[in-house]
């Protein structure tokens, strides 16, 4: 299995993008300022157990609908583009392929994604699948929220939690006749 690496630009900045032979691996929006550092692929690395090599414009697809979601497109990522779940399993998996069938400008609490995902009671195990969802936007962990209906927590960035829920709202209206 070869691994390669890229960067893809969002509004928060360059997101890396680590590719396997099978698909996407992870999607990471970075923390700092500077995204070219050696400890960014250091969690994937040890997960891997492989460094993946860097491999310039392999991001280009997934930066042209990156481009297209944040000019309000509704986009589909996992069904646009192939996606290696080998870095999450069981349970967090199931969760993660749930909220990856939430519509563009929909949301779902985390206790309903729990019951579609066949563990009914799992709510925060679902909020630990966001949490540790190696295809942050790509699976839209976003589009889950509390069961009060208020937006909740996205890492430590709540507000691209409510960037992203409202950039969705925004496209999804249909303009007033």
């Amino acid at each position: 299995m070869t691994y390669r690496y890229d960067f893809a630009p969002t509004p928060f900045g360059d997101a890396l993008v680590v590719f396997s032979d099978d698909g996407i691996v992870r999607f990471d929006l970075s923390e700092a300022a500077d995204v070219t550092v050696p400890w960014l692929l250091e969690d994937t690395s040890a997960r891997l157990r492989e460094v993946p090599v860097p491999d310039p414009g392999a991001a280009d697809e997934l930066a042209h609908l990156l481009d297209s979601y944040f000019d309000g497109t509704p986009i589909r990522f996992d069904e646009q583009l192939r996606l290696d779940w080998r870095l999450i399993e069981g349970f967090h998996r199931e969760a993660l392929q749930t909220i990856a069938t939430i519509e563009w400008g929909q949301t779902m609490s985390y206790g309903e994604v729990a019951v579609l995902a066949g563990s009914p009671g799992a709510a925060r195990a679902v909020g630990t699948a966001c949490r540790l969802t190696p295809f942050s936007i790509i699976v839209p962990v976003h589009r889950v929220v509390r069961s009060d209906g208020s937006p909740g927590q996205y890492g430590a960035h709540p507000e691209r939690k409510r960037y992203l829920l409202d950039l969705e709202r925004q496209a999804h209206r249909t303009p007033d006749v």
